[in-house]
């Protein structure tokens, strides 16, 4: 962006700072301040992680207490419990469904990249706002009605969708298949088409933002590795989510009016449909094009947030920042020839397997890079055990455990034999939903005091972590072994099963884990919520940390900056630097400043950074003697 540009996107920032004053509809409601709208994102991907774990304690109850009378709840479940209190099976299944749908979209997709992704970039790259505010502003409203119609869904007679959260046809495409493929599926598939609206919109402005709207000195070489994340997050999801649009107005058109693109040979009650010459298998590439994508649409910002927090909280450089990068860039390219590892047992030809196969394996080499690096920055580094440090730590550790047996079922003969059981649920709540959770989690802790000009309580916030990180494991691990064992997922109950009986007990105990850790995220609520109007006042920079946000005001307005940007003069890990007074450099401190810690190739730069200096106060005494 040139300079002329900057400076009349300042101009025109500052005409709106001195001219506007917003109302309440305009400040909190209809906001175009990214700082707001990232609240927004925030505090509702807050209500749907209740929602969708709440639906995730109502299966468990169903699943380690097959014989619980759940009367107590029918003030909440009403009709879906029968006389005996029991759970009815169809609503199971509508429960599946709802907690993935809720879970991967609305919570790790929506809550985590649109509450940093707003939050971040201007600040973090040195930019008033988004490229475009109403946009952005829009982008919100069309994710927040998306969970209106999926929330009124919830509430239908005939159940919401319960075709899996992955939807496939032939049972999502037949009204009559199953209760929750009427009604419930069609405000499943209208919500999803205004989710993918609302990302598609959000990723085009992050996208433009950070090729556009950089301050001066603020190259691609030097932006943390946040923005980085957030950017290539923004790019997979613009590629990918059209293509769950297309996969979901075909299924709308199959459901609608009378076409076969997945359906053919169906016989329902003895009696052949008309439906000829489609493939439910074609649905599955559709959607798998967008849901491997997916798994780094959630991953790559929690990825980003901890990169930030574990290199402030080790005072050390990020080790490899190059590495990172390339890393993430080769995440973001094997992401999109992954897809069919998710098909194996779909009958594909068993060659085209062993190419996905060996992609799948190969995408392991930039995830251990990323791992590496972190552990190599915390490796005898001055530590401050912050609960954002302690939740971006956990991210580590369950991204080492779940990739690991992600190698397993990379494998196709492995996976032909793991498939659909609950070592595959194992898996994927492991290092991407709990990983995906924690980077979120993190990302608040460190940013609080940012967005709220407020500390919040860090006892509470160890007691949070250390409960939330046993029971992970405590619910996740023990499902490794339930599924080399062959349970299947998505079943109402296994005690139908002789061989399932000996694992009864291991069954409760996951989830009797499941409500104790669903529990403690009452203890983040109410710090979260307590903290913003009661917590310790804030000071400018309270992590002592390098990037531009904390070169703003407490609680900064719209604009972020009362005069103008900053300039940035060096990349944002200058951390225990040899020679240094502080431990930390911010961005904003030139290199002329610092001499006696500039390395060689730094003093060469110095020379170019002077020379600029000189250029621009001879312009401005220029511009001066004019006026």
């Amino acid at each position: 962006m040139s300079t002329a540009s900057v400076a009349n996107h300042d101009a025109a920032h500052d005409h709106h700072d001195h001219e506007h004053h917003d109302n309440f509809v305009t400040k909190y409601i209809f906001s175009q301040d990214h700082k707001m709208i990232a609240k927004q994102y925030l505090v509702t991907g807050m209500f749907w992680a209740l929602i969708g774990g709440f639906l995730s304690i109502l299966f468990r109850l169903q699943l380690g207490f097959p014989e619980m009378d759940l009367s107590f709840l029918r003030p909440i479940l009403g009709g879906w419990l029968d006389e005996g209190g029991k759970l009815d099976p169809t609503f199971y299944l509508a429960l599946v469904t709802m907690h993935g749908t809720i879970m991967v979209f609305f919570v790790l997709t929506a809550g985590l990249s649109g509450t940093f992704s707003n939050f971040l970039i201007p600040l973090q790259i040195g930019a008033r706002d988004m490229a475009s505010g109403f946009m952005n502003m829009l982008s919100y409203w069309l994710f927040f009605l998306s969970g209106v119609i999926m929330f009124i869904s919830l509430f239908l007679k005939t159940g919401p969708a319960s075709g899996g959260w992955v939807v496939y046809p032939p049972l999502s495409a037949l009204e009559q298949a199953i209760p929750g493929s009427g009604l419930g599926m069609t405000l499943w598939l209208i919500a999803m088409t205004f989710f993918i609206a609302s990302s598609l919109l959000g990723g085009i402005n992050y996208i433009t933002t950070v090729i556009n709207l950089r301050t001066k000195g603020m190259s691609f070489s030097r932006l943390p590795l946040t923005i980085w994340a957030f950017f290539l997050t923004a790019v997979i999801g613009l590629l990918s989510f059209p293509v769950l649009f297309s996969a979901a107005l075909l299924l709308v058109f199959d459901r609608s009016f009378g076409t076969s693109f997945y359906l053919s040979d169906i016989y329902i009650g003895g009696e052949a449909l008309p439906n000829t010459g489609g493939s439910p298998v074609l649905y599955q590439h559709l959607f798998w094009f967008l849901g491997h994508p997916e798994v780094y649409i959630v991953l790559l910002p929690a990825l980003g947030i901890t990169s930030e927090v574990i290199a402030t909280n080790s005072r050390k450089p990020i080790f490899g920042y190059k590495a990172m990068i390339i890393s993430l860039l080769g995440i973001t390219v094997l992401s999109f020839v992954v897809w069919a590892h998710h098909m194996f047992v779909s009958g594909m030809n068993p060659f085209l397997g062993s190419i996905f196969m060996f992609l799948t394996l190969i995408i392991a080499i930039p995830s251990a890079v990323k791992v590496f690096n972190y552990l190599t920055t915390l490796w005898r580094g001055n530590l401050i055990f912050t609960p954002a440090m302690l939740f971006s730590i956990g991210l580590v550790s369950f991204f080492i455990s779940g990739g690991l047996t992600g190698i397993f079922l990379g494998n196709s003969a492995i996976d032909i034999q793991l498939h659909d059981t609950y070592f595959v649920v194992a898996h994927f709540h492991l290092v991407m939903g709990s990983a995906s959770f924690f980077g979120m989690l993190a990302g608040v802790y460190h940013w609080f005091p940012k967005m709220f000009g407020r500390m919040m309580d860090a006892r509470l916030g160890y007691v949070h972590f250390w409960i939330t990180f046993v029971g992970v494991y405590m619910v996740f691990f023990p499902m490794h072994y339930i599924g080399i064992a062959g349970f299947p997922r998505r079943y109402y109950t296994w005690t139908n099963f002789e061989f399932a009986n000996m694992y009864t007990d291991l069954n409760m105990f996951v989830s009797a884990a499941a409500i104790i850790t669903f529990a403690a995220q009452f203890i983040f609520l109410f710090n979260f919520f307590y903290s913003m109007y009661r917590g310790r006042k804030a000071t400018q920079n309270p992590w002592r940390s390098n990037t531009l946000e904390w070169t703003t005001p407490v609680e900064p307005g719209h604009g972020n900056w009362p005069g103008e940007i900053p300039a940035v003069y060096r990349w944002p890990y200058d951390y225990s630097k040899p020679g240094a007074e502080e431990d930390f450099i911010p961005q904003t401190v030139p290199l002329s400043a610092t001499p006696e810690s500039n390395l060689p190739h730094e003093q060469e730069l110095v020379k170019v950074e002077l020379e600029i200096m000189k250029e621009e106060e001879e312009a401005l005494v220029s511009n001066g003697s004019s006026h």
